[in-house]
């Protein structure tokens, strides 16, 4: 062989090795619905910066209005010419990673991937929910607390467009991360391989006990600590000195740390940095809703009195974590508390080229401000978005109006997602309606915190797993208090977790006005939300209460605040009106109350009677006169005011 052939020979044989080898590499770290399920059952690469775009479409009502689905006026991106609608459509390498609605029907969807002119796959829209049609199944895909969510990841190697062919669509929400045009992707098809039934599996197995599956991995240290707190008193519950990072902790016993106040705070604090990581009341860090234990997240919250966090955090240098405890009002001689802690630390030290910081933002904003939304994080630098918890407290009494308000997003300077309303950010749907988003639930990425309308307040979360949102330069991220124009009058309390080099925005440093959760003077109780109790031949249709042979009716009033109260109520009054008295236990507390009118009448804030209410006394019975001709009361709602306040007008 002479000696050029050699060099060419030698420069193929390399050049094949290079392709090879830039061919199994890349078919290492292609994007597929296998590699989606790994990122959701490997934790430890949530700190891991990402290049993709996240966006999303969505029904909101472009003109700022809160036409957000109703009209189905802006549930699509154009109209084809038979009718059917283009609701997502996006050009070059991607994944759609979540899909929301509370409206689904049993129109078709049509994939288009990769530029084909004929559907590459179709399913019923709700049977992307129904767990009816493999592989949209728990605990990807599904329905609570009134929203309808799929997670089941769909890729697409080059573009992909889905149409909606039914009459009309209402509310929706598609999120996607956009790749560019050279990414490699596997296209998402039904018939999962043998490995990807494997990795769904592994999700669900991952998924039920997070904990094992993290501290699998190996060189994992159990640090534990058994400490005293006492009021007034700043505590280190635990100092490392090396690199490395946590991969979860758990404080118990949770119940001690519930209260209206919220007086106990936890602070961490990474490499010596001036400003700490986390720094805020410990119960809103864990999802106490307003002073009260409620989430069980897949990576944060309360269970069996403990309470969890298994978000990986890693350092560089060193580590410290601080309780400090509060004086507040109410702290009169108390005893110490008692806190037994586990740290779960790695030695593995941080790629600070391809791997963030864990960060939370707290925001307090209390009386917030009209005409702007409120901040769930906003600053400058490169990271990425993880996960969110919102207590959202109204101060005008009555319905929830606040939880029109949209969520908004822009990252480096552009919009990239605009929200449908505030329970749609929480994959729910529908507040104050049965079963619905009515009161707590927690699911492994998304809940309800609480839901009361005597109070006026509910709160919700939500975590980013394969959906996280990067941004290379700045992150704006924001929900309205209000359906229009941030016009209701809200305590809205948030966590914003994100990953970065650095803090990118500065919580407030908690104190009594600002970590005190609010409590109404007036509460108002609607009839679809309450809990009834019967005695002889009773009904309730909607609003009308409607007795036979002189029935009663008893109302649970348990969420109602201890205190002597006014009772009124918002009623119609009618030819078939029956006449009642007010009941507690075997006390009469009102004096005979007619709901008869010649012509209907409705009435606002009509007095019905004084009452106590008390953990002995905390309901009321309507006991209804024999009548069988005037038998119907219709109540709108009943509201209660503390005595010393005045009649609402």
């Amino acid at each position: 062989m002479s000696y050029v052939k050699f060099i060419i020979n030698t420069f193929i044989n390399l050049f094949a090795i290079v392709i090879i080898s830039n061919v199994a590499f890349a078919q290492r770290n292609a994007v597929s619905v296998k590699s989606e399920f790994e990122k959701m059952t490997n934790i430890a690469s949530l700190p891991k910066y990402t290049e993709a775009v996240v966006k999303q479409f969505s029904s909101y009502d472009t003109t700022g209005n809160n036409d957000d689905g109703f009209s189905g006026k802006y549930s699509f991106i154009r109209k084809n010419a038979d009718s059917s609608l283009v609701i997502f459509e996006d050009k070059g390498a991607g994944v759609i990673n979540r899909i929301w609605t509370p409206t689904p029907t049993n129109d078709t969807l049509d994939f288009y991937f990769n530029g084909s002119k004929k559907p590459s796959y179709s399913i019923k829209f709700s049977d992307l929910f129904s767990g009816k049609v493999y592989p949209f199944n728990l605990p990807l895909c599904g329905n609570q607390v009134g929203g309808y969510f799929c997670y089941f990841p769909i890729p697409y190697k080059n573009g992909c467009k889905v149409v909606f062919r039914g009459k009309k669509l209402e509310f929706y929400q598609i999120q996607y991360r956009n790749f560019g045009k050279n990414a490699s992707v596997k296209t998402f098809n039904s018939t999962l391989s043998d490995e990807e039934k494997s990795a769904l599996n592994q999700v669900s197995t991952a998924w039920s006990d997070i904990k094992r599956n993290i501290l699998s991995a190996s060189g994992v240290e159990t640090i534990s600590v058994d400490k005293m707190i006492a009021p007034g008193q700043r505590l280190s519950l635990i100092e490392i000195s090396k690199p490395g990072r946590f991969v979860g902790f758990e404080i118990e016993n949770a119940k001690q740390f519930e209260g209206l106040e919220k007086l106990i705070d936890i602070k961490i604090t990474w490499d010596d940095e001036s400003q700490a990581a986390v720094y805020l009341p410990l119960a809103d860090f864990f999802g106490y809703a307003f002073g009260k234990i409620s989430m069980q997240s897949l990576l944060s919250g309360t269970s069996n009195n403990i309470n969890y966090n298994y978000f990986p955090m890693p350092f560089d240098k060193n580590a410290k974590v601080e309780l400090i405890y509060r004086k507040g009002a109410s702290i009169k001689n108390e005893e110490p508390l008692k806190i037994k802690a586990k740290w779960y630390f790695s030695p593995l030290v941080r790629d600070s080229k391809s791997e963030g910081k864990f960060y939370a933002f707290w925001n307090s904003d209390k009386n917030a401000k009209a005409g702007k939304p409120h901040v769930f994080l906003n600053g400058e630098g490169k990271g990425h978005y993880v996960g969110t918890i919102l207590q959202a407290q109204g101060l005008n009494p009555g319905m929830t109006l606040f939880f029109e308000g949209d969520d908004y997003t822009a990252i480096d300077g552009k919009m990239t997602m605009h929200g449908t309303g505030s329970e749609d950010y929480f994959n729910g749907g529908w507040y104050a309606l049965l079963d619905r988003w009515d009161r707590k639930m927690s699911l492994p990425l998304h809940g309800s915190l609480d839901y009361s309308l005597p109070f006026s307040r509910t709160g919700g979360y939500r975590l980013f797993l394969t959906d996280k949102m990067p941004f290379q330069k700045s992150i704006l991220h924001t929900i309205e208090h209000g359906p229009e124009q941030n016009n209701k009058p809200v305590d809205y309390t948030s966590v914003a977790f994100y990953y970065a080099e650095k803090a990118i925005s500065t919580s407030k440093v908690p104190n009594d006005k600002t970590t005190t959760v609010f409590l109404p003077d007036t509460m108002m109780v609607y009839p679809q939300l309450m809990n009834f109790s019967f005695n002889g031949q009773a009904t309730i249709e909607g609003n009308n209460f409607i007795s036979r042979n002189g029935a009663q009716i008893r109302i649970d009033l348990q969420d109602i605040p201890n205190g002597k109260y006014k009772l009124y109520a918002d009623l119609e009054t009618a030819s078939d009106g029956a006449e009642v008295t007010l009941w507690q236990r075997q006390t009469q507390v009102s004096n005979p109350i007619s709901f008869f009118s010649v012509q209907k009448e409705s009435r606002k804030k009509m007095f019905l009677c004084d009452l106590e209410i008390n953990e002995f006394r905390n309901t009321i019975t309507l006991h209804f006169k024999n009548d069988k001709d005037k038998n119907r009361i219709h109540i709108g709602r009943l509201i209660l005011i503390k005595k010393d306040l005045k009649v609402l007008t």
